[in-house]
């Protein structure tokens, strides 16, 4: 572990717009926390709404949701990085007529 961020969270400015719903039926939001050199107001990391890269480019404004602080590290921190996913094949399915009942 690299670090420990408290932080808190005003669930009514999450745009519901901005809600996910994935395959399992549950419902997700991507968030985006910045962690800063300084400090303000004793916080240090700001959490916004992710946002695309067409609104990044039309510099739409963020919408802040929450904010903390930083309360240990290792010194440590690395970048996450994209795993490769296997690609799964399908095995077709055996035929009714091979099952003795």
């Amino acid at each position: 572990m690299s670090a420990l961020i408290n932080f808190s969270l005003d669930v009514a400015a999450l745009p519901k717009e901005k809600f996910v719903s994935a395959a399992n039926g549950k419902v997700y939001i991507n968030l985006t926390m910045s962690v800063n050199d300084e400090t303000r107001y004793g916080n240090n990391t700001s959490i916004y709404v992710s946002q695309t890269q067409e609104e990044r480019e039309a510099k739409k404004q963020r919408s802040y949701v929450g904010n903390g602080k930083v309360v240990w590290n290792d010194q440590k921190i690395v970048n996450a990085e994209k795993e490769v996913q296997e690609a799964v094949q399908e095995h077709p399915k055996e035929e009714a007529a091979d099952l003795p009942f």
